[in-house]
This record gives structure tokens, sequence and C-alpha cells, in this order.
């Protein structure tokens, strides 16, 4: 009686264990990128830990915790750490805003990451960038240059975005439905505001969409074997109109990244 006993509270244990690790974590940079995530959520419960809080609830019928990085890469890689660590979500997704590196998308538009990369790690020199992998402090192992997102979940991403309804984005000739489009996603501590830099990162890089926090978090997941998704919407397009342009269009982008979240995390 006695060992049947244990071995029920055992299993009751492990069930509940893995019950309690099925939790999808939710990252955004800034307060509106999340508030559409935070109005929706239910059951919500917050926890400081180092200052930072995190809200667990549930969002669309799935349980996540959602958190504010705050801006750039040493504060994105500080909240997903910490996440991890004491929430060991089964993955991390991005929600917010980008700037602009493919010619073919407009403020407004959405940016699937399919791998997402350093521009501002490696050699500057006079005749341009020379791009370096970063290093896994524990091995010592070089990471990869370019940190790859998780393909189911992109693939979830895309499928999903076929059946929203988005906010359009107004324009001078006319409102518009946002482009959804896969691509690659570089980051750096930097706003970029440069047509000569934007050319540069899609010829070099391939780049679609640049921002400030993305490839911390993916060196970040990837050192701690956690599956994780960039998803940004533009709210310019990196060149001079930049300043003006995130000030038309930010509200916007970041609703519309958190709509394809909240439908993706609907569907885990």
């Amino acid at each position: 009686m006695k060992r049947s006993l244990l071995l029920f509270l055992f299993l009751l244990v492990q069930i509940l264990s893995i019950h309690a690790q099925n939790v999808t974590g939710v990252l955004g940079a800034f307060p509106p990128e999340l508030v559409l995530l935070q109005s929706k959520m239910e059951d919500k419960k917050d926890t400081i830990i180092q200052q930072i809080r995190f809200t667990k609830g549930k969002l669309n019928g799935r349980q996540i915790v959602l958190a504010q990085t705050g801006i750039g890469k040493v504060n994105a890689a500080i909240t997903t750490t910490i996440m991890i660590e004491h929430f060991k979500p089964t993955e991390i997704i991005f929600s917010g805003i980008a700037g602009g590196i493919d010619p073919t998308l407009n403020p407004g538009d959405i940016v699937i990451g399919t791998h997402v990369t350093y521009h501002d790690y490696g050699m500057a020199e006079d005749s341009g960038m020379q791009y370096w992998s970063t290093k896994n402090p524990a091995t010592m192992l070089e990471n990869p240059r370019s940190f790859i997102c998780d393909s189911s979940l992109v693939q979830k991403a895309l499928a999903v975005s076929k059946g929203l309804s988005f906010s359009k984005i107004k324009r001078g000739n006319g409102s518009f439905e946002p482009a959804v489009k896969k691509g690659i996603i570089v980051t750096g501590d930097v706003f970029v505001s440069s047509e000569i830099i934007t050319r540069r990162l899609r010829k070099e890089l391939n780049a679609a969409a640049t921002e400030m926090e993305g490839a911390a978090i993916a060196q970040t997941c990837y050192q701690q074997n956690t599956p994780f998704l960039i998803i940004r919407s533009l709210s310019d397009n990196a060149n001079d109109k930049a300043q003006n342009d995130i000030m038309t269009f930010y509200d916007i982008a970041a609703h519309n990244a958190a709509t394809l979240v909240m439908a993706l995390v609907g569907k885990m």
C-alpha cells in the first residue's frame, strides 16, 4: 500500500512538473508593444524578479509569461535569462517594432524572422564591417553568426497570419493591409536612420529589418536550448525619415505585431 502511494505521488509530481513547464514566454521592449497582449490576458499574476515584472496568465487559451525587456541588447539578454531560469518556457516569442531594410516593405508590414544576427558585433574598419561570431562563455565555442528561429514557429506564424485581420496602414496613396513576409532580422545598439547603412545591411546581411534586441534574445535562447521566434512590424524604413515615421506608425506597428503573436500562441 505504501509503495503504491509513493509510486502515485511520484507520477503525480512528474505530471505536474511537465504541465508547469508548458508555458510560452512572450517579450517586448516597450510598453506599447505589450499593451494589447496584457489587455487580453486572463488570470494574471505578477512576479517581480530582480526589479523586472513578469506577468503569468492565459492568452488566447495558452499559458504564457510576459515581460518587458527594455531597449537594447543587454536589457534583452538579462530579461530573457531570468525568464528562462525562473519560468522555463517551452519557447520564447518576441513581439515588437523594427526599421525596414527590405525595399519591398513599408511601415506597418510584418517580418517573421527566419534568422537573427548582430550587425554591430565584429571589427569596424575603414573599408567596412567584419562580422564576427559570438562565443559561448561556458564552452568558449563559437556560436553561429546567424541564429536560426525555430522553423515550426516560423511556419505556424506564416499559416496563422493568412487568416488574420490586421489594422490597415494609412499612407499618402490610400489605406493598405499589411504585408507579412519572412526574412532576416539584424540587431544592433543603434537606431538606424540612414539610407547608406540600410543599403549596406541589405547588401552584406540580406536584412529585411533592423532592431535593437532580437539577436541578444536569440543568442540567450540558443545557449540555453530554448526555441525562439522574433516577430517585428515596421515602424519606419530606417532611412532619413525614420525619426518622423516612427511617431506616425509606432502604435499601429506594435498592434499588428501583437495581433500576430496573440493568434500564434493560441495555436501552441
